[in-house]
């Protein structure tokens, strides 16, 4: 038995006043026409699940339009245990509850992992190198509370660095933010090589289950050249690239070399997808990716996250529909949204809790 979203319920938050949603198990099918809220819903999944959204609100943007205060809740419940998941909304602030007891993001994140496929996640290819870092950390974010604590001590240093090197400092104090920086950034560049690996491998299956005549790959590229293996190793190579980049980071009051700036290139048949790719084939990519996330969860935790598909179906072609449905197997609890019920087959449809969200809520 594994661990399964039962129950949502919101009060005052975005669109609704109050609703409850029940989930089935295995598919549930939220059917609207759009700005009914069923996005809404979905955010409230992701906020409870991975202690995040996707759409990186303020806590005033959650709360309903008027309301001093609102909530969230998800109840989860398997392997033996009841967990109630919350999020409380007041005078411009939001924490989470386990339980009913205060927690913080990463009190939520970790025991039902959620991976998210929204319509801009189909642009993640052909946009910035930011976009695809973040889905790598926020994937990886999840799965560790390591992973967590290093992308904000790290992000953090960077910062700090950057308003230093804007003051002009002396040598041997930037030689200490130098020094933390690498350390940190080494840790961090373990995890996300690390962490892309165990990807690579399911993405590169999945993708070709697609499109059989194509040779996928997805790398890790860094601002530090070709990686060590070792941690020390390539804390050394950090320290060596600030200290060659020093005089053009003085100059422009950033810093130029580091996991802020680093890329994952997706290629298909050694051609670079962002510049050579089909559209239809950067969407391939996203799809795989996200399939691959699900399979690298059960990889590491033994069990599938919590699948959320947000009005993708209406943005993917019939071959890519069927195909990320024919990976949604019976234990991978999946809530979909959709303007369209045409859009999923009978054996879909026949399996699924299909909900129809209206305009009054």
């Amino acid at each position: 038995m594994t661990i399964a979203a039962t129950e949502l319920s919101v009060v005052q938050y975005r669109s609704f006043a109050e609703y409850a949603l029940r989930l089935d198990p295995q598919v549930t099918v939220l059917v609207g026409r759009n700005a009914v809220g069923k996005t809404n819903l979905v955010e409230a999944l992701q906020l409870l699940t991975a202690g995040s959204s996707f759409r990186k609100p303020s806590s005033a943007e959650l709360l309903r339009q008027g309301a001093p205060a609102g909530r969230a809740r998800l109840l989860l419940e398997g392997e033996g245990r009841r967990l109630e998941m919350g999020l409380e909304l007041a005078e411009g602030k939001r924490f989470f509850t386990r339980n009913g007891k205060r927690t913080t993001a990463s009190g939520v994140r970790g025991v039902l992992p959620s991976v998210l496929f929204c319509p801009d996640d189909l642009d993640m290819v052909k946009r910035s190198a930011s976009a695809r870092r973040g889905a790598l950390d926020s994937f990886g974010v999840q799965l560790n509370d390591q992973y967590a604590k290093l992308l904000s001590t790290y992000e953090r240093t960077v910062e700090q660095r950057n308003n230093l090197l804007r003051d002009c400092p002396p040598a041997d104090l930037l030689e200490v933010w130098d020094e933390s920086l690498a350390v940190t950034g080494a840790q961090l560049l373990m995890h996300r090589r690390a962490l892309l690996a165990r990807i690579r491998g399911h993405f590169v299956e999945v993708y070709r289950a697609i499109a059989p005549h194509e040779a996928p790959d997805v790398a890790y590229e860094s601002t530090l050249g070709e990686l060590g293996d070792e941690r020390e190793a390539i804390a050394e190579q950090f320290r060596l690239g600030l200290l060659a980049r020093r005089a053009d980071e003085l100059r422009r009051g950033m810093t130029l070399v580091g996991p802020h700036r680093d890329e994952i290139a997706f290629t298909i048949d050694g051609r670079a997808a962002r510049d050579f790719g089909s559209q239809g084939q950067q969407r391939s990519i996203v799809l795989a990716w996200k399939i691959a996330e699900v399979q690298v969860t059960r990889d590491i935790l033994g069990r599938p996250p919590l699948l959320l598909l947000d009005d993708v179906m209406s943005e993917l072609d019939a071959s890519r529909r069927e195909a990320i449905m024919g990976f949604v197997a019976d234990d991978i609890q999946t809530v979909i949204t959709t303007t369209n019920l045409g859009y999923f087959t009978d054996g879909v449809l026949d399996r699924a809790r299909v909900v129809h969200v209206g305009a009054s809520n």
